[in-house]
């Protein structure tokens, strides 16, 4: 019956030659491939590039294309593993590796691939938690690849690779992030601080050991404080005299250091002053100096 059907198709190919040339020829691009069934079966395998014959009545082909196609993962609210609801906007490349297959075994390869690969993602964002979507996102674009690869090579479908455009979050969700890390980063600068502190510390009781051990070093110290206070424009400077200073001369006047408590406690109820606050006769104006300084220390 079917050779029968063909030479009927010749004899009519052959009266509208004329014609029927521009019917019966067809051409192909190089980047596609043609598919011809014949009377319903499969005729061959993939024809082309370039021009193929078909016959009338009986014949007829679907065009394959081979270049790469790109498309949107369509965007869906998605539960990650750690029960937080994100949004991931994916990008799919693949390209036809079988025409013959990509025919034969699925109505519609461009359609079935695209919904493969939204369900395929919505499974993958169920697996992990939220920290892996937004720090792992080339191991979740490589797995969802090879997932989509597999499943689609009975139909002639190589995907070629994914991308994750972005991970979007709820707005409640991005504002307790953003308190998370400042929390975090709050913690990090005060750890920072009590550790120079520390350091400070360490550094500041060994250079008082250091100045301790050596009575030159706490004279030079104290000179450079007074030059540091000199040197700027003050109204009012507090001049300390500290008693490593005045240790010659107490040594020197000890006879004329004050009575015990009781002695100058009746001392100072007399009209006249006490003795030991008398400067003797003929005593250098260096004597007025000191004798000054004990009698304000004295009085304290």
């Amino acid at each position: 019956m079917e050779w029968v059907v063909t030479c009927f198709s010749v004899i009519i190919f052959i009266i509208t030659s004329p014609i029927a040339i521009f019917i019966c020829f067809k051409v192909v691009a190089e980047y596609e491939r043609a598919i011809i069934f014949r009377l319903g079966r499969l005729s061959g395998g993939a024809r082309g590039p370039g021009m193929f014959f078909i016959l009338p009545c009986i014949d007829e082909y679907r065009k394959v294309d081979l270049r790469t196609v790109t498309f949107n993962v369509p965007q869906q609210e998605m539960l990650t593993k750690d029960s937080v609801t994100v949004t991931v906007d994916a990008v799919v490349y693949y390209r036809i590796s079988d025409p013959l297959y990509a025919v034969v075994q699925v109505e519609d390869y461009s359609m079935s691939t695209r919904l493969l690969a939204a369900t395929t993602l919505r499974n993958i964002v169920g697996t992990r938690n939220l920290s892996e979507l937004l720090t792992e996102r080339e191991i979740l674009a490589h797995t969802m690849q090879s997932t989509l690869d597999d499943a689609t090579e009975p139909w002639g479908v190589m995907v070629e690779r994914v991308e994750i455009k972005d991970v979007s979050l709820p707005v409640s969700m991005q504002r307790a992030m953003a308190a998370e890390a400042e929390a975090a980063r709050d913690a990090r600068a005060k750890v920072i601080a009590a550790e120079g502190e520390k350091k400070s510390a360490t550094a500041l009781k060994e250079a008082s050991d250091v100045i301790s051990s050596s009575p030159s070093a706490l004279q030079l110290r104290y000179l450079q404080t007074l030059s540091s206070i000199s040197a700027e424009k003050n109204s009012t400077i507090i001049f300390p005299l500290p008693m490593e200073l005045l240790t010659p001369y107490l040594a020197k006047y000890a006879h004329m250091m004050p009575q015990p408590l009781s002695s100058r406690h009746n001392c100072r109820r007399s009209p006249t002053p006490c003795c030991w606050m008398r400067r003797p006769p003929g005593q250098k104006p260096t004597y007025d100096i000191f004798h000054n300084v004990l009698r304000r220390y004295r009085s304290y």
